[in-house]
């Protein structure tokens, strides 16, 4: 078939756009940063209008840079930072406020509140989520709370909410459609995860109308039409929608029972499929919708690691080791371990397993002999043990261990760390050939939802590029890891009031 499919992946510090073949082979891609807002410590904003900006300049780019012309576009998928929340103008779309980004902590105190009242459990049951800054239904309740006039707006049907898949399919199709996709809302604390629709009870706590909340639907299906664009023509089908952790999940071919994938992004994101089956963690993670094709949700486990390439991006701008992220591999293989350093990357909070919005980064065994090698192992080695931990609570809730971990984003390019990856878990991780598995898990599940490809003929697609086989044993994995474990133990006690939550 002739044409393309045109993959959105709007993330943290970027967004891109990539041109793909009907058989999902990347012929374009295109960038463009997204600066960062730091009001106030703690506090993590975006311009949304820079958001949109981006998006438009990398779909330029890209379809520049590609062999096809706009005119050729069959389809449009969009993948997104998930928990970033926007509030918008319902008549003209211009947004109210900066999009409070993911990673802000500025709702801790609400959501502290929240479970002095005893309501946790009411929203693990039915979002399968816990109360932390982290997801969007704090940020949305600040914003009401703390912009004049927005109540009452919101309450008069004036002004719309949305994740910003939720915004740039607003933007898209000139204000037409106001939805989101299954997978994304329930990343929200406003969504019963079982009947997939939004709560009245927990928009009740959180004093959320319901009239400005998108319409949820299938990840995979036509959530509207391009329209009065001009770098685009009308009529282009927006045909799947995921975020960003889910659409890697898709893009990495995890369609089956236990299959898991890693991405290596800003921060690190494990997720594994557990089919139509939701199971409630004990070990502090997250049970999450997948996605939602052919009539048919499937639901993961996650553990979501706050802080994982934004590290590396530290080391970068914070410190001056290196002058860019690539080279922290090189800096790294300097030294031959990491001298005795072991680096808590901490450094915007805890999440899974531990859960401590106030714990901060920390080094622990530095000596005069620390050079900047030891300094940048120990950072890419805290970014794996982060990850070694959420797999090891992971195992102990679905009852069954991996046989292997699929890998993708950034910093998967890294074979020290994954190689340092597998050490840890004891299992091969598997890096595919096309390391922007979130873009084209969007792109697959457009292709999907448009009718231009199968489920049959998405098997068929997923290539792999390297293996890499564990080398320590058993005695070598339980020692670094417990020893790991103490470090952060010490970091959450240092520096928060909350204990954390211990595997």
């Amino acid at each position: 078939m002739k044409g393309f499919i045109l993959a959105i992946d709007q993330g943290t510090t970027s967004s891109r756009a990539m041109v793909l073949t009907t058989e999902l082979e990347v012929v374009a891609t295109a960038s463009h940063e997204i600066p960062q807002i730091y009001p106030r410590p703690g506090f993590v904003e975006h311009d949304p209008e820079t958001i949109w900006s981006s998006c438009v300049m990398s779909i330029k780019d890209a379809i520049e840079k590609s062999p096809f012309e706009a005119k050729d576009c069959l389809a449009i998928g969009i993948t997104n930072q998930r928990e970033t929340t926007i509030v918008w103008d319902a008549k003209d779309g211009k947004p109210v406020h900066n999009a409070i980004v993911w990673q802000c902590r500025r709702t801790a105190p609400l959501c502290e509140e929240i479970k002095r009242q005893g309501l946790e459990p009411l929203f693990q049951e039915k979002t399968g989520l816990v109360l932390d800054p982290y997801f969007s239904g704090t940020k949305l309740k600040w914003l009401l709370d703390n912009i004049q006039g927005l109540k009452s707006k919101a309450g008069e049907g004036k002004v719309k909410f949305g994740t910003v898949d939720s915004f740039l399919i607003y933007r898209l199709t000139g204000g037409k459609v106001h939805a989101t996709d299954s997978s994304n809302a329930s990343r929200t604390l406003l969504l019963n995860i079982e009947t997939l629709e939004w709560d009245e009870e927990l928009l009740e706590v959180l004093e959320v109308p319901r009239s400005m909340l998108p319409e949820v639907k299938p990840s995979a299906s036509v959530f509207g039409w391009t329209k009065g664009l001009g770098f685009l023509p009308d009529g282009i089908p927006i045909a799947g929608v995921a975020g960003d952790q889910q659409s890697a999940l898709f893009g990495q071919a995890c369609y089956e029972d236990a299959e898991a994938k890693c991405t290596y992004g800003t921060g690190a994101f494990l997720l594994m499929n557990t089919g139509t089956k939701r199971i409630h963690s004990r070990h502090g993670l997250l049970t999450t919708i997948a996605w939602t094709v052919d009539g048919v949700t499937k639901y993961a486990l996650e553990g979501s690691v706050f802080i994982a390439g934004a590290a590396v991006q530290w080391l970068r701008d914070g410190l001056g080791l290196i002058k860019k992220a690539s080279e922290v591999e090189a800096l790294a293989r300097t030294v031959e371990d990491n001298g005795g350093v072991v680096f808590v990357p901490a450094l915007a909070g805890m999440g899974a397993p531990y859960w401590s919005a106030e714990a901060r980064g920390a080094f622990f065994g530095l000596s005069r002999a620390t050079n900047a090698g030891h300094i940048a192992r120990a950072v890419l080695e805290g970014m794996a043990f982060s990850v070694a931990v959420v797999t090891e609570a992971m195992e102990k809730d679905a009852g069954f261990s991996l046989s292997q971990l699929k890998v993708d984003g950034g910093a998967s390019a890294n074979d020290l760390l994954l190689q340092f990856q597998s050490d840890l878990l004891g299992v091969p991780v598997v890096r595919p050939k096309i390391l922007e598995t979130t873009a084209r898990g969007a792109a697959a599940l457009a292709g999907l939802g448009a009718s231009i490809i199968s489920m049959d003929e998405l098997r068929k697609l997923f290539k792999e590029d390297k293996r890499f086989e564990p080398k320590w044993n058993d005695d070598q994995r339980h020692k670094a890891l417990e020893r790991f474990k103490k470090a952060v133990m010490a970091t959450i006690g240092f520096t928060s009031s909350n204990k954390g939550q211990s595997l």
